[in-house]
């Protein structure tokens, strides 16, 4: 039998405005997906939530179907609200009725496998969850091996980067973990680093990206940091004919990732 919400005051909606404080979802383990499009993926991604908040009023008549068919769904506590509930809970403008709690994401470096041919995406210091949700959407449609945040400036539980992800951040392989210690495991699996850099020395076209790489891309005001522009192995720019002196950080990171696979899939022919 479903259960039912109707009250605003429930302890457990409360709980749900809780889970958007950083501390709250280290704490607990978990983390807020609101909804349908981002639900699905992660459930396609193997996720098991742990509470589905529904509000049919919000949704189309065929949504929960749909995520029945999904391994996953039934496991789930799944929690009918009303729109004045789902109006307190929703963290996004123009919500679908759907959100819910799911255990937050996180692998361990020594845990990553990168395979002969790896392609990371390293995100040193990035503060906004819309870029990092971003980085990591690009990373899921480019085959990118895994996404590591390094000195990260928001979690990878942060609502808003799951949402920015369109629930991505299930879908691949996500660390967080300090410089060095990232520096140190691609030195001891000889994976080079490509550096983006606005004064780097190399435009990223003319650089072979056919082995294995961990491409580099830094915060959103002062870039990397230079323990990463030591590191590199090439400093790459990207060109601009304009007066904005940067692109967004998101931005960058698409641009070299699919300069990668674009390479990699000619020399595959």
């Amino acid at each position: 039998m479903t259960n039912q919400i109707t009250s605003t005051a429930n302890p457990r909606i409360k709980g749900l405005a809780r889970l958007r404080r950083r501390r709250h979802r280290e704490e607990r383990g978990e983390t807020l997906v609101e909804g349908f499009e981002e639900l699905s993926l992660a459930l396609t991604a193997g996720a098991v939530p742990i509470t589905v908040y529904h509000c049919a009023e919000l949704s189309r008549p065929d949504e929960l179907d749909a995520l029945r068919t999904r391994p996953g769904f039934a496991q789930a506590e799944l929690i009918e609200v009303s729109r004045p509930v789902f109006d307190k809970i929703a963290y996004r403008e123009s919500p679908d009725g759907w959100l819910a709690v799911l255990p937050s994401v996180h692998t361990e470096l020594a845990d990553l496998r990168p395979g002969a041919q790896p392609l990371l995406l390293i995100c040193e210091g990035v503060e906004k969850p819309g870029n990092l949700g971003a980085m990591l959407r690009t990373a899921d449609a480019a085959g990118v091996t895994a996404v590591i945040a390094t000195d990260p400036g928001t979690d990878w539980g942060n609502p808003n980067v799951v949402r920015a992800s369109k629930g991505a951040v299930y879908a691949l392989p996500v660390v967080s973990a300090d410089t060095g210690e990232v520096l140190a495991w691609l030195a001891e699996r000889d994976i080079p680093v490509l550096a983006a850099t606005p004064e780097g020395a190399a435009v990223y076209t003319e650089l072979d990206l056919r082995g294995p790489l961990a491409i580099a891309v830094g915060e959103e005001k002062h870039g990397l940091s230079q323990a990463w522009l030591d590191a590199a192995r090439w400093r790459a720019l990207i060109p601009m004919s304009g007066l904005v002196d940067s692109l967004n950080v998101s931005t960058s990171a698409a641009i070299l990732l699919y300069e990668a696979v674009r390479q990699r899939t000619q020399s595959a022919r």
